[in-house]
């Protein structure tokens, strides 16, 4: 059985350089022999959290969102199968994109109890800044903290711009690849 990887996509465009970025990791996936879906959140009519009923509504007591009707539920249930996870995002003003921030508030609230989704889930951190440059280490810190959060385990991070792009997108590759072929944070070489 091949190892189903999860690409959570919060570039809002088709191409530039997150999207590079994006398809290298996926190549690098498919070389190591895993079967991959992107999942391109602009796609969805995704909804922010609005912090239901006394702070936290269904999401911390029942472990759903009231707003799962807007494709929040079939994007977890894609992640809750996939064997690891690749998050993507270009970094606007030092932080994830709105929509990948209000979705992963919303995963991160379903989880605080019950199925755990990423729990002990191996993600591999992709953070591209396309202007200055800036902001890729507090976007990183900000996807840091969300695994924190939620038990996921960092396989690990880049931090890619105009000016590294290069070879970042080859160990962007690399890193997919022995994600696809079942290394595990922490093993030694």
């Amino acid at each position: 059985m091949h190892m189903r990887i999860c690409v959570l996509s919060g570039n809002p465009k088709k191409d530039g350089l997150c999207q590079s970025v994006i398809e290298a990791a996926k190549e690098g996936a498919e070389a190591g022999g895993a079967a991959v879906a992107e999942i391109r959140l602009k796609d969805f009519n995704l909804q922010r959290c609005w912090v239901c009923g006394s702070g936290w509504g269904a999401c911390r007591d029942e472990n759903y969102c009231t707003y799962g009707s807007d494709g929040f539920d079939e994007i977890r249930e894609q992640i809750q199968n996939a064997d690891a996870l690749v998050i993507a995002t270009p970094v606007y003003w030092g932080e994830t994109t709105e929509i990948l921030k209000s979705f992963l508030d919303r995963l991160r609230r379903c989880d605080f109890n019950g199925d755990k989704v990423l729990r002990n889930k191996q993600v591999l951190l992709i953070a591209s800044a396309g202007g200055s440059g800036n902001g890729l280490l507090t976007c990183l810190e900000q996807l840091e903290r969300f695994c924190r959060h939620t038990g996921a385990v960092i396989f690990d991070y880049f931090a890619v711009n105009r000016w590294n792009s290069d070879y970042k997108k080859t160990a962007v590759k690399s890193a997919a690849a022995a994600l696809a072929s079942g290394r595990k944070n922490g093993d030694t070489l």
